[in-house]
């Protein structure tokens, strides 16, 4: 399981699969190999949304993720 973290209060924001983690890598942009973390807002939710490879739990973590905010840094860790 794959854990995704708010990346400024390093709060827990739930589990993933492999598989979810790998779409995210896929369809958004990483910096580098070594990159863990991406910028999250309700634009790019509604893109994984409209792309159809995004599970609705994946969409229902990012979704209460950003909430009424402007985006979220989220960053994930390999248990």
């Amino acid at each position: 399981m794959i854990d995704l973290y708010d990346s400024e209060s390093d709060a827990l924001l739930g589990s993933i699969t492999e598989a979810e983690l790998k779409f995210l890598q896929e369809a958004l942009e990483e910096t580098s190999l070594e990159d863990n973390d991406y910028f999250i807002d309700s634009g790019t939710i509604d893109l994984l949304a409209e792309d159809g490879g995004a599970t609705d739990h994946l969409l229902g973590l990012l979704r209460k993720a950003v909430g009424t905010g402007e985006g979220v840094e989220i960053s994930w860790k390999q248990r």
